[in-house]
């Protein structure tokens, strides 16, 4: 959960990548590097066709890509214009790879993800049309066509869920299974912060600066009301951890937790949103949370 409203990174737009310097079809330009490492490219004179055009230069043999999927990909994003084709974003900047929901990209992204598979590096030119259109970000301009290069580190898929054990925590009781139940008691809650991990993995332990893919559900204690969840659209998403982008009680509750577990937290304010709380949720200052959270992935 961050700490304020989740913002996606800068373009919901994404690819694959792929080759050493490969020429990228009809497109008539060069990408070069190792998959999932920063790629270099090089730019042919001219702009680019005023039609979509997206190439595959590696086919990885991974689980595909389908609609309402998350895939955790490295890419990088240019402004191609014939010139100095400048770096509009790159997941490389950020330092974690970036997670993006196929189905609901830029209309030229999703046609190039849909249906690729893990491991596969895929190029895209896309024109306004097929991009922003008339409403670019700020860096973009409504005429501008579009470069990436996306490398799909992973996939998951609607619905993803650790099926863990039921258990509790002062009083909190969630129950097992794909979607667990949360019921809190009709007491005052705890003073202090307190975690349990009500099912461990066996996957590596999450380290501080990765990017975690999670489903989770978020309920305010004292009304008893979900204020946040992923469970009912079923569509995972993922946070960096350790680094105070997400509230402080996920750092302190998931950085080392194996992937594969089910971790159940007890949050006060000062390690959620603090004292001015978070009224885009419902969420007061002086709010205690309760987060059942599933990691699935770490990246």
């Amino acid at each position: 959960m961050r700490r304020r409203t989740i913002v996606p990174p800068l373009v919901s737009l994404l690819l694959l990548a792929g080759c050493t310097s490969t020429t990228a079809g009809d497109l008539d330009l060069k990408v070069g590097g190792a998959f999932g490492a920063r790629p270099e490219i090089v730019f042919p004179g001219g702009r680019p066709a005023a039609d979509l055009r997206i190439d595959e230069l590696t086919t990885g043999k991974g689980s595909r890509l389908g609609d309402d999927d998350v895939a955790i990909v490295q890419y990088t994003a240019h402004v191609w214009d014939g010139r100095d084709n400048r770096l509009v974003d790159s997941s490389f900047n950020r330092g974690t790879p970036a997670a993006f929901p196929v189905g609901g990209l830029l209309p030229g992204l999703d046609r190039a993800l849909r249906g690729r598979t893990v491991g596969s590096r895929v190029i895209a030119a896309i024109p306004p049309e097929q991009g922003f259109g008339t409403n670019p970000p700020r860096g973009i301009g409504p005429e501008d066509d579009l470069f990436y290069v996306v490398d799909i580190l992973g996939a998951h898929h609607k619905g993803a869920s650790v099926e863990g054990l039921g258990g509790s925590l002062e009083g909190v009781r969630v129950s097992g299974g794909a979607r667990p139940e949360v019921s809190i008691p009709d007491a005052a809650p705890p003073h202090g912060f307190e975690s349990r991990v009500l099912a461990r993995g066996d996957g590596s332990p999450a380290q501080a600066g990765q990017l975690l893919v999670t489903q989770y559900e978020g309920t305010i204690w004292e009304r008893r009301r979900v204020f946040d969840a992923t469970w009912p659209a079923g569509r995972p998403k993922a946070f960096k951890i350790g680094d105070g982008t997400v509230i402080k009680g996920w750092d302190k509750a998931l950085v080392g937790v194996p992937v594969g577990s089910r971790v159940l937290m007890i949050v006060p304010p000062a390690y959620g949103y603090g004292a001015p709380g978070h009224p885009a949720y419902g969420i007061k200052g002086t709010d205690t949370l309760v987060f059942v959270v599933d990691v699935l992935a770490a990246y």
